[in-house]
C-alpha cells in the first residue's frame, strides 16, 4: 500500500492532510497554524482507549512521535505559572456560552477565553495515555516525563478551577494570560476531569448530585449544558445555531455519561448518583436519538421538549458527535476494557433486566459473549451472569456484579482491518482525485462530494453528492484515481431523490488496464441494488491506479449520482 494513502486516511489528523497549514484568523482559530489544532481534543487518548480493545500495541506506540508532536501544539495555550491549559470556548466546540457572554456580550461567538475542564481534561488525559504508551515501548524518560505533566494538570485543575461553596469544576477567566476569577455558573464540562480518570478528592463526588437536580441540569432530554438556576440558562437559544447555554447536546450528553461510568465503576462508593440514576440518564439520552419515529441525530436537542432545536438541512442529519455505542457497551453492558491479558465486566443495568446478552464483540483478537440470564430460561446455558471466549465458557457468578478474566494471550495478532482508500475529505493533492464526464450544475454538485466521507441514510440533504442531472449523455462516468492499489471490494452509495436524480438501471464498475478501461472482471453485488443504501461490489484481486462507475441517463435530463465512492483496501 502507498504510504501516502495510508497516512490519509488511518492516520488522518496525527499524520495525513490534518496536519496542514491553515490560516491563523478570527473565523478559524487565530491561535493555531494547522487544522487538527483548531478545536481541542483527545488524540492520544482515543488511541490509548483504541489499544485497550484491540490489543494491538503494534499501532498504538508506533503513533507516540505523532502524539507527542499533537500535544505540543498546544504549547502556546500554556500557563507555565499556573500549570493549566486556556481556550476559548468556540474552538472546544462550545460556542455562545456563559462565559462567552459574560467576557464578550458584543462578539459571544469567541468570547470567553479562560481555563477550562474541557481542554485540561484533555491534556490531563492525553499526557497520561502518552506516559502509558511511552512505558510499554520502554521509553522510560518520555514515560516520566509525561506523568510530571498528567500530575501537575490534575493538582492544578484542583487547586484552581474547583469552587469549594458550589461543589464544581468550572471556567476560570484568563485576563492577559493571568488567572481570573471562577464562573459562577455550573457548566456542564464540570464533569470532564470524571471521563479522564483525575484522581479526585472523595468528596468532589458531590458535584454529581447537580445532574439529577430540577434547578441543575436535570431535564426529559438532559441533561442540559448550563444549569437551570443560572441567569443564562437558555439565554438566546432559540435565536439560532448554537448557544451551549442550556440545550442538550449529544457530545456534551455522551462524555458526561462517561465521567457517570468512570465515577461508578472506578472511584470509591457515594451517594450523589447511582446506577440507577445512571440508567435514567440514558434511557433519556437513547429516546433524543429520533426524529419523526425514525433514528436520527442532529447537532442539540430541546431539554424539555421532544424536537430537536439545532438542525439544519444538509448540515446536521447524522451530525453524530455521540459515543452513543461506547456508552450502552462500557457503561451499560459493563465490558470495561485493560490493558494485558484482562477482561472485566461490571454491568450498570437495572436490577429487574431478567436478562441481556451481548455477542460476537472482538477483544483482544478473541471473541467475546456476554449473557445476563437471570433464571437460565431465555438462552438456555445456564443462570446468572457469563463470560464467554471464543466460545468456552470463562467465568460466571450468580448475580449481577463484577466478573474477571484473565486472557490466554495478551498479545494478539495485529487485527486484519480495512480501511477506505478512496476518502480525500481536505481534497489533499497526494489523495485520491476525482473526475466525471459530467457534472450537474445545480444543487451544489460536486466531483469531491463522493469522496469526502459524508454518507447521508436520512433526508435528501443538498452538497453532500455528484450527480448528472441534465446531462445531455446517454451515459456518464464518476472516476478516482490514486497511488497503486490491490483491491478485492468497492462500496456505491448511488444517490435518489425520486426526481430529476434517480437510480440507475444497471451500472459497470471499470478499472484502468494500462492505458484503457476495462470491465472488472467477475465482479459480483452483494443483493439487490438499492436507493441511497450501500451497494457492495466484490471482485478477484485487481491492481490499478484507477476505477470508475459507469451508468445509462434517464429520459429528459433524468440523471443519476453518488453519495459516496468507497475503495476498501486491507490496512497492513
Amino acid at each position: 500500500m502507498s504510504v501516502g494513502v495510508s497516512h490519509t486516511n488511518r492516520n488522518q489528523w496525527l499524520a495525513g492532510p490534518g496536519q496542514s497549514a491553515k490560516a491563523a484568523t478570527y473565523d478559524l482559530n487565530p491561535d493555531t497554524t494547522d487544522w487538527v489544532h483548531q478545536y481541542s481534543f483527545w488524540a492520544a487518548t482515543s488511541v490509548w482507549k483504541q489499544y485497550l480493545v484491540t490489543g494491538d500495541l503494534d499501532f498504538a506506540v508506533g503513533q507516540l512521535d505523532n502524539l507527542v508532536q499533537y500535544y505540543a501544539g498546544y504549547d502556546n495555550h500554556f500557563n507555565e505559572t499556573l500549570n493549566l491549559y486556556w481556550q476559548a470556548p468556540v474552538w472546544d466546540a462550545s460556542e455562545y456560552t456563559a462565559a462567552s457572554y459574560e467576557t464578550d456580550p458584543a462578539d459571544p461567538y469567541h468570547g470567553g477565553y479562560g481555563y477550562r475542564p474541557t481542554i485540561n481534561s484533555y491534556q490531563f488525559g492525553d499526557a497520561t495515555a502518552i506516559s502509558s504508551l511511552a512505558a510499554l515501548a520502554g521509553n522510560a524518560n518520555l514515560a516520566q516525563e509525561y506523568e510530571s505533566r498528567s500530575k501537575a494538570i490534575e493538582n492544578a485543575t484542583q487547586a484552581l478551577l474547583w469552587n469549594n461553596n458550589d461543589h464544581f469544576f468550572k471556567h476560570r477567566a484568563r485576563d492577559n494570560n493571568t488567572n481570573g476569577s471562577l464562573l459562577d455558573t455550573r457548566e456542564i464540562m464540570g464533569y470532564l476531569p470524571w471521563m479522564f480518570n483525575m484522581s479526585l478528592e472523595p468528596d468532589h463526588a458531590e458535584a454529581f448530585a447537580q445532574l439529577m437536580n430540577a434547578s441543575g441540569f436535570a431535564s426529559t432530554y438532559g441533561p442540559t449544558t448550563t444549569e437551570k438556576r443560572s441567569p443564562w440558562y437558555m439565554h438566546d437559544a432559540a435565536e439560532g445555531c448554537c448557544r451551549w447555554t442550556g440545550p442538550a447536546w449529544p457530545f456534551a450528553t455522551s462524555q458526561t455519561l462517561t465521567a457517570v461510568e468512570n465515577l461508578l465503576h472506578d472511584y470509591p462508593a457515594q451517594s450523589y448518583i447511582t446506577s440507577f440514576d445512571y440508567f435514567t440518564l440514558i434511557s433519556q439520552y437513547s429516546a433524543m436519538h429520533s426524529k419523526n419515529g425514525q433514528p436520527y441525530l442532529a447537532e442539540a436537542h430541546w431539554p424539555d421538549k421532544d424536537a430537536w432545536i439545532y438542525d439544519t438541512e444538509g448540515h446536521s442529519e447524522d451530525y453524530n458527535h455521540s459515543t452513543f455505542v461506547d456508552n450502552i457497551l462500557t457503561g451499560l453492558l459493563g465490558l470495561r476494557p485493560r490493558p494485558g491479558r484482562s477482561l472485566v465486566v461490571n454491568p450498570l443495568v437495572p436490577t429487574s433486566w431478567s436478562y441481556f446478552g451481548l455477542e460476537n464483540v472482538p477483544y483482544h483478537g478473541h471473541n467475546v459473549k456476554i449473557l445476563w440470564d437471570q433464571d437460565g430460561t431465555h438462552y438456555g446455558q445456564g443462570s446468572g451472569l457469563q463470560i464467554w471466549v471464543n466460545d468456552v465458557l470463562a467465568e460466571s457468578r450468580a448475580d449481577l456484579g463484577p466478573l474477571t478474566v484473565t486472557l490466554k494471550s495478551d498479545r494478539p495478532k495485529t487485527p486484519q482491518s480495512k480501511i477506505n482508500i478512496a476518502v480525500n475529505l481536505l481534497k489533499d493533492s497526494a489523495g485520491t482525485q476525482p473526475t466525471a464526464s459530467f457534472t450537474s450544475a445545480f444543487g451544489g454538485d460536486d466531483v469531491w462530494h463522493a469522496i469526502d466521507g459524508t454518507i447521508f441514510r436520512v433526508g435528501i440533504p443538498e452538497n453532500t453528492r455528484w450527480t448528472t442531472y441534465a446531462s445531455t449523455n446517454k451515459t456518464d462516468w464518476y472516476a478516482i484515481t490514486f497511488p497503486p492499489q490491490t483491491m478485492t471490494q468497492v462500496d456505491l452509495y448511488f444517490y435518489d431523490d425520486a426526481g430529476g436524480v434517480r437510480l440507475p438501471a444497471s451500472f459497470d464498475l471499470q478499472y484502468l488496464n494500462g492505458t484503457s478501461w476495462s470491465t472488472i472482471p467477475s465482479q459480483t453485488l452483494d443483493g439487490e441494488l438499492t436507493a441511497n443504501a450501500k451497494a457492495r461490489i466484490t471482485f478477484p484481486s485487481v491492481t490499478s491506479t484507477a476505477l470508475r462507475a459507469v451508468a445509462p441517463n434517464g429520459k429528459d435530463g433524468v440523471g443519476w449520482g453518488l453519495s459516496e465512492f468507497e475503495v476498501w483496501v486491507d490496512s497492513t
